[in-house]
């Protein structure tokens, strides 16, 4: 019983440590600012694609640093923001969990692109939270050789990446993943 115990205790410090208002919310808003900046420095490097589909999306959600750990039974965590015209026009949060045969921990950079005035609206709207795959569909950007993007899928309403230290991910899927406004 104590053991059971102890595991819910810390559970519960976890979540509340997570969703506790930071201590100095300007400096938090700096710190995801400038992530989010050297977040983009590196998709539009790796990618001319990217770049050119940066400059048309009407805005951008780009989370520096999503890091998916787990044993069994996993979940991810981050905080990014929404970048309209270059500005921040909003922080968010992003979270996820999976159960499957898992093991070990990752961090990536997560990258949505809202390619229409319809679907970044519709995103901006959703005051409950957004969840890929429930509220809309994400397209998953493939790059190809020389960081070339499928022409489908440069066609579509939203675009999703994902990035780690290695660089561009492929076959990744954003479905279930849930997006939250940041209360800071």
């Amino acid at each position: 019983m104590k053991r059971r115990e102890v595991l819910l205790i810390g559970g519960a410090t976890l979540i509340a440590g997570c969703s506790s208002a930071p201590a100095n919310p300007d400096a938090k808003r700096r710190e995801i600012d400038a992530a989010v900046d050297g977040a983009l420095a590196q998709l539009y490097a790796s990618s001319s694609s990217a770049r050119e589909l940066g400059g048309r999306a009407r805005g951008i959600l780009v989370f520096p640093n999503v890091t998916t750990a787990g044993f069994v039974v996993g979940a991810s965590y981050g905080e990014g923001a929404l970048r309209k015209t270059g500005s921040t026009a909003g922080y968010y949060k992003v979270g996820s969990g999976s159960v499957g045969l898992l093991a070990g921990a990752e961090s990536k950079a997560m990258y949505v692109m809202f390619m229409t005035d319809e679907s970044l609206q519709k995103f901006q709207s959703n005051t409950s939270g957004w969840t890929v795959g429930a509220d809309a569909s994400v397209a998953f950007a493939s790059v190809g050789a020389a960081g070339s993007i499928d022409t489908e899928t440069a066609k579509a309403p939203i675009i999703g990446f994902a990035r780690t230290n290695a660089g561009l991910m492929a076959n990744l899927s954003f479905d279930g993943t849930k997006v939250e406004k940041l209360n800071i």
